[in-house]
């Protein structure tokens, strides 16, 4: 799905002479892709919007590329696009991960959050925690494809034939609401907006969930690029510090629904850090 009528940025790093940075820059387009995952970045009535989104838009604005050319993409497909030079930049609120950070190179941090779980209306399962899921073998959750839940499940003891996939939020609601897991769970933004947005009652978001006490989680999200654009995230880097700095970042987060007291990314937390296992 095309979201603006803009051409492409041409392949990775140097084309004629120029850098990435300059290409998109005399083009004054960015191809974004993105995945509809609220808040992070989704699509309303043909329009791209998000926090991921908002800031990536100043960022690129601080830069002079004033156009994004918005592309829908299932969240397993980002980083896949991104090797293949379908996109630019991937702006979706990505969690930073050791693994991903071998296949992508990462803005700095733009946001931090935990996580959340969804079950059936009244809980009848009791499901409080990743490790109620692992101590029932009988329980099942969906995950959406690509999401770092997945690796999160296993490692506090939940098998892998107790999970399965979906494309996108609203696919795992529904299995869950037909009974065909018993449980979904996905960043605490995101699937709390989107339990309010289907408007159901037949589903309950878990308030007295237990985060987990693994690596990985608070997560950190940010932009992803192609391994070959370090100069282009060097320069994304150089005008989201000064973003941060001015407060507007802040403002960004607020405008769509985060407080700033908890999801604001403390100045410890760098990317290279993150990809390094520290956080």
């Amino acid at each position: 799905m095309f979201l603006a009528a803009c051409g492409g940025s041409g392949d990775a790093g140097a084309e004629g002479g120029k850098s990435k940075l300059e290409q998109l820059q005399e083009k004054g387009t960015v191809k974004i892709g993105f995945a509809n995952e609220p808040p992070y970045a989704y699509e309303q009535g043909g329009e791209l919007k998000g926090a991921a989104v908002d800031i990536a838009e100043a960022v690129f604005k601080e830069l002079g590329i004033e156009e994004m050319d918005s592309q829908l993409a299932d969240f397993g497909q980002l980083i896949p696009g991104l090797q293949a030079q379908q996109f630019d930049v991937v702006t979706a609120g990505m969690a930073i991960n050791p693994d991903r950070c071998k296949n992508a190179l990462f803005g700095e941090p733009e946001m931090q959050y935990g996580e959340g779980l969804i079950v059936e209306a009244g809980n009848p399962l009791g499901l409080e925690s990743y490790k109620d899921i692992a101590d029932n073998p009988d329980v099942t959750v969906v995950v959406m494809e690509g999401a770092t839940e997945i690796e999160f499940l296993k490692s506090e003891g939940v098998s892998e034939d107790q999970i399965t996939t979906a494309p996108d939020i609203p696919a795992t609601f529904s299995a869950v609401q037909s009974g065909r897991a018993d449980a979904t769970t996905g960043t605490e933004m995101t699937v709390k907006m989107a339990l309010e947005s289907a408007n159901t009652d037949a589903l309950e978001f878990v308030e007295t969930f237990e985060q987990p006490d693994i690596d990985g989680v608070p997560s950190y999200g940010a932009a992803a690029f192609n391994l070959e654009d370090q100069e282009l995230v060097d320069a994304y880097n150089e005008k989201l510090a000064e973003l941060k700095e001015n407060g507007t970042v802040t403002e960004l987060l607020e405008k769509n629904g985060y407080s700033a007291q908890m999801n604001a990314v403390p100045d410890e937390v760098t990317t290279e850090a993150v990809c390094n296992g520290e956080f």
